[in-house]
């Protein structure tokens, strides 16, 4: 994509995208960090107490020497929050995208975005439906990145529950995560959508997971309470905790449907918002 004539926003726009990107694949936001620093005082397990001095190694090194957490830098799942003032254009989507293109040849990312059919790979982490933007009005005109790595994304889940089996909830998302094990690189946050549609809860779960993870509710808790009885523990290896968080996400669905799904994050929970400069 070229940059669309007369649009101002484009290169405001392109630009917190880049910085949201650098942000968000370096550095953890603090809640993160907080609870797994948390956690790892007070894991029992003495492989577990190995795996999260590792991980908080793995933390501190990225911030020294400015490089990502994780080689897998996931494929860019991007929010715009805009005022009313600010028009839905193709040049904010655009714009979108040059910033992606730009953090891949510059912090760099790994280029990871394929055709699903072909596999070709585009290089620049961009293509058909990438990157996955999501639009909402908001009071500030901002850019959110949330790059999502393959590892945890591929043991995510939704089911389609009879209203009668509410009390399934919990099930749920435990029997996805006992199925996961260690593949998405425990300790997780997982990110819950409840109601809405088949494809609705899907992205209310990924929204969830934007929200902070040092805090949750009663209902919150219990499941996470729940996934860490499985024992799975960082990286798989056992331990006390497998998840960090569970952050639920809800709205109104059809009386007939109960629509429930899991979006999985790795320790790694990157995530950066950039206000646009106009």
């Amino acid at each position: 994509m070229q940059k669309p004539d007369n649009d101002p926003l484009w290169s405001a726009v392109a630009k917190a995208t880049f910085l949201a990107y650098r942000e968000a694949v370096i550095h953890l936001p603090p809640d993160v960090s907080r609870v797994i620093r948390k956690a790892a005082a007070a894991e029992t397990n003495p492989v577990a107490c190995g795996e999260f001095a590792n991980i908080l190694k793995n933390i501190d090194e990225a911030e020294r020497l400015g490089v990502p957490l994780c080689q897998d830098t996931g494929v860019p799942v991007v929010y715009l929050t805009l005022p009313h003032d600010v028009p839905l254009t193709r040049g904010l989507y655009e714009g979108v995208a040059e910033g992606v293109r730009r953090a891949t040849r510059e912090i760099p990312l790994r280029p990871n975005v394929v055709d699903p059919l072909s596999r070709h790979n585009t290089g620049d982490n961009t293509g058909a439906g990438m990157p996955v933007i999501h639009v909402q009005p908001g009071d500030t005109f901002t850019v959110t990145v949330l790059p999502k790595g393959a590892g945890a994304e591929n043991v995510s889940g939704i089911t389609m529950l009879l209203p009668s089996r509410q009390y399934g909830i919990e099930g749920f998302i435990v029997e996805t995560m006992l199925k996961a094990e260690g593949r998405p690189c425990p300790p997780v946050v997982l990110g819950v959508g409840i109601g809405s549609t088949f494809d609705g809860a899907a992205a209310l779960a990924k929204e969830a997971l934007l929200q902070p993870v040092d805090t949750m509710t009663t209902f919150e808790q219990e499941i996470c309470n729940a996934v860490n009885r499985l024992g799975i523990g960082p990286m798989g290896l056992g331990g006390d905790t497998t998840a960090l968080a569970v952050k639920v996400k809800t709205a109104a669905c059809h009386t007939a449907s109960l629509p429930v799904a899991v979006n999985v994050q790795c320790w790694a929970h990157r995530h950066a918002t950039v206000e646009v400069k106009r």
